[in-house]
C-alpha cells in the first residue's frame, strides 16, 4: 500500500472530506451557470434535470423525481410545469396511483435532452488528459459514500442551492 493508498485515520478523514465539500459547491454552481448560459432552448438547470431523469428512468411521478433529486415536490412540480408549457413533457395516467400522474418526455423533450447531453459530453471531453477510469471510479465512490452519509436529511422542502 502506498502513502496515497493507505486508509485515512478517523482524525484525517474529516479534513480530507472537507476538501471535497469545498470543491463540490463551486463546481455545482459553475456547471449550473454554464448549462443555463449555453442552453439553446433557454432551459433552466431544473428543467434540464427533469428531462434527464425522465430520459434515464422513463415516466415518473413528481414525488418520485423529487426524491431522486433530493428536492421538494413543489420545486419539481414547477420545473415540470415549465417543461409542460414548452411541450417537452406530458402527463399520462398512472395505473398505480390515480391522483399522481406519470410525467413522460414528449418527442420534443427527448430531442431537447438528447441535444443538451450531446453538448455536455462534448464539453466534458475537454477534461481528458491524465484522468483514468480508476480516478473517476474513486471520485464516484467517495461522493456516493458522502451522499449516503446524509441519507437522513429531510429534503421534502428543499430548494436547489443558489
Amino acid at each position: 500500500m502506498t502513502e496515497t493508498d493507505r486508509l485515512l485515520s478517523p482524525e484525517e478523514l474529516p479534513e480530507r472530506l472537507m476538501e471535497v465539500f469545498a470543491l463540490v459547491g463551486p463546481l455545482y454552481r459553475r456547471v449550473q451557470r454554464k448549462i443555463e448560459l449555453e442552453a439553446t432552448q433557454g432551459l433552466s438547470v431544473g428543467v434540464r434535470a427533469v428531462l434527464d431523469l425522465l430520459r434515464e428512468h422513463g415516466p415518473m411521478t413528481v414525488p418520485q423525481m423529487g426524491r431522486a433529486q433530493s428536492l421538494s415536490r413543489q420545486f419539481v412540480q414547477r420545473m415540470v410545469n415549465d417543461a409542460a408549457a414548452r411541450k417537452l413533457v406530458e402527463s399520462i395516467p398512472n395505473p398505480a396511483h390515480q391522483r399522481s400522474s406519470l410525467i413522460r418526455l414528449t418527442d420534443d423533450g427527448h430531442a431537447a435532452i438528447t441535444a443538451i447531453a450531446a453538448r455536455e459530453h462534448a464539453l466534458l471531453r475537454q477534461a481528458a488528459g491524465d484522468l483514468t477510469d480508476t480516478d473517476v471510479a474513486a471520485c464516484v465512490r467517495v461522493l456516493g459514500r458522502m451522499l449516503t452519509l446524509f441519507d437522513d436529511v429531510d429534503v421534502s422542502n428543499a430548494e436547489p442551492p443558489c
